[in-house]
């Protein structure tokens, strides 16, 4: 059904909220967000009323819009960035990986707070600390801190009082006073703990005057081991605290955002100055559209993210103004909850700042762009390269099927997707065959796509938005002629019109090509494309066989043959190493089975009754 542009945009609220633009595939290529959704979106309809090039080169391809209404320009942010990050649209700016860093977490909720590792921030009692560049980073200064503070790490419950009998071989390392045994009471524990946090905030010069003052101490006395265990304390946090050779003297929480841009490629760079520190930075390979503006990027890699640290400096200072930076400054203020400033400088320390950032950024992207060159031909290159040999206008979302079973038992089904070259692991469905008995992968297939397809067309019927409802752009068959022709016989009958291929082996079992209407299609081994057609081959292979296997440690190895009366587990062998598959069992009479080894009358009789009942039903 056409869609009425002028119609749906007189029915746009004035309200705030997120739009999104779909294509004559009903593909997702644009979200946005707005404080009057009526404004924003009917400027898109106006020639040049939007300015943005990357707008006007978007245009021509969308066919529908459709909007999501929310209470405030803060929850349309949150809900505008969620929807890029799960549809990656081509005309937004998309991060490449979905990477988190590392932090410290405090667990404040235990009764007996400990130091751990942690790339997820949860809702709760503990206090996160971070993020750091580096795991080795993140490991060290927690063992400091448990040296220095002797916080425990291990698991046990604890309470306050005896709980245990005996320690652990921490407390005789000098790192925990055994809260376990009760060898430190809940308040004096808590004080370190309070130290451990004030550490973790930038106090260190409290930490390194304690030390040398029990050094000196200790050393006056004549004990040097103790005065060494000291010394060798305050060269570990002079490690950890040396990593941060800039300063500025403010002592404010700030990051520094420069990015460099060429063609479709850019790199975001982030310097994190805590305490007036620079602590380390980080870098950010970066999607972006085509002629997409800094001030865009800068607005989309900002709201992106910081969406997923828990911690948030008082000052974002970057290279330009981003697009709408008010906005983002309060979607900022309040996931904080103190005041957040964006700032761009002219001059002065924090442009030298982000002079140094900006040309870090530059000299990423030339040492890496061959590398994002090189990754992207294996991923989207490789997906044009299929694209032209299947003489398709393109590809993005492709499915691949296959089937597993054990000798006709516990069949099971595999579909994986790649999306722009990559494996989409989220959008996976693993299949438990219920209509079909015995080894027969056409049946089993045939049950596969249609109940893939199937569940995909109710759910559109019924309006709803799942990874059943996103059709491929081809469909890839484990197989040659006979599994496409299944395929191709299932879309038949369910009214849709998707391409299907199929991925031939060679007697080796290894991917030898593509069988596309009715013809196999010479493909280049060496190729990009040949090379996405074995990973994709081989993931649904890996991924229905993980399945399977998954399902036979729950029902132990187990097959047909297991339901045979009268055959045991030698007769099966036996079995088995006669025929090469349970169909030529079936078909042997009863002469046949009888001079198998270990075989009498009475137990061939039993194994061809049992097929030739199954045949008679």
């Amino acid at each position: 059904m056409d869609f009425d542009f002028e119609k749906e945009l007189k029915k746009l609220p004035t309200s705030p909220g997120v739009y999104i633009m779909h294509d004559e595939k009903d593909e997702i290529i644009y979200v946005g967000k707005a404080i009057n959704l009526k404004n924003r979106v009917r400027q898109y309809f106006r020639p040049g009323a939007d300015g943005r090039i990357k707008i006007e080169k978007m245009m021509p391809h969308v066919s529908r819009f459709e909007y999501i209404v929310t209470d405030s320009e803060l929850e349309a942010l949150v809900l505008e960035n969620n929807l890029i990050k799960e549809y990656s649209p081509k005309y937004n700016t998309c991060l490449k990986d979905g990477k988190t860093y590392p932090f410290i977490c405090v667990t404040l909720e235990d009764e007996f707070p400990r130091l751990l590792f942690s790339r997820r921030v949860k809702k709760g009692k503990s206090k996160y600390f971070g993020p750091f560049i580096g795991s080795a980073q993140v490991r060290d200064t927690i063992d400091l801190l448990e040296r220095l503070y002797h916080i425990r790490n291990c698991d046990k419950p604890i309470r306050e009082g005896k709980t245990y009998e005996r320690a652990c071989l921490y407390k005789e390392m000098r790192m925990c006073d055994a809260p376990c045994i009760g060898g430190i009471d809940k308040e004096t524990y808590m004080k370190n703990v309070e130290k451990v946090i004030g550490f973790l905030n930038g106090d260190y010069k409290d930490v390194l005057n304690d030390l040398k003052s029990k050094m000196e101490k200790e050393a006056s006395e004549m004990k040097f081991e103790e005065a060494a265990y000291y010394r060798d304390l305050m060269e570990a946090v002079r490690t950890v605290t040396e990593r941060q050779k800039i300063n500025n003297l403010d002592g404010e929480d700030r990051d520094i955002v420069a990015i460099a841009v060429e063609d479709r490629d850019c790199v975001a760079q982030v310097f994190m100055v805590r305490d007036g520190k620079l602590i380390g930075r980080e870098h950010v390979y970066i999607n972006v559209a085509e002629d997409e503006e800094k001030s865009d990027i800068l607005n989309s890699f900002i709201s992106q993210y910081y969406s997923g640290t828990p911690f948030l400096p008082k000052e974002i200072v970057t290279v330009e103004e981003p697009y709408g930076s008010e906005e983002l400054e309060n979607w900022l203020t309040n996931k904080k909850g103190s005041k957040v400033i964006i700032l761009t400088p002219k001059q002065g320390k924090h442009k030298r700042l982000v002079d140094m950032a900006a040309k870090n950024a530059a000299l990423l992207l030339k040492k890496n762009k061959e590398e994002i060159k090189r990754q992207e031909a294996k991923t989207i290159g490789a997906m044009r390269e299929l694209a032209t040999l299947l003489d398709l206008p393109g590809l993005k979302r492709v499915e691949a099927f296959d089937i597993s079973n054990t000798s006709g038992f516990l069949s099971v089904g595999s579909m994986v997707v790649f999306e722009d070259g990559k494996p989409k692991k989220n959008d996976y469905r693993k299949f438990r065959l219920k209509t079909v008995e015995g080894p027969n992968d056409y049946a089993s297939m045939n049950e596969v796509l249609t109940r893939r397809f199937m569940h995909g067309i109710e759910e559109k019927e019924e309006l709803k938005e799942s990874s059943f409802t996103r059709f491929p752009d081809c469909i890839f068959m484990d197989g040659g002629k006979g599994q496409v022709h299944i395929a191709e016989e299932v879309l038949r009958n369910l009214g849709l019109d998707i391409p299907v291929a199929g991925m031939v082996k060679d007697d080796n079992h290894r991917t030898r090509g593509i069988y596309y209407k009715d013809v196999e299609l010479p493909i280049n081994t060496s190729s990009e494309g040949f090379k996405l057609l074995t990973r994709i081959q081989d993931e649904a292979h890996r991924f229905a066989i993980e399945y399977h296997k998954s399902l036979r440690t729950k029902n132990q190895v187990h097959s047909i043959l297991d339901d045979i009366p009268g055959v045991g587990e030698k007769r099966r062998l036996a079995l088995l190493k006669a025929y090469t598959s349970v169909e030529e069992i079936k078909n042997a009479s009863i002469e046949e089975l009888s001079k198998i080894e270990g075989f009498n009358k009475k137990a061939a009789e039993a194994v061809y009754n049992f097929f030739n009942s199954e045949n008679d039903a």
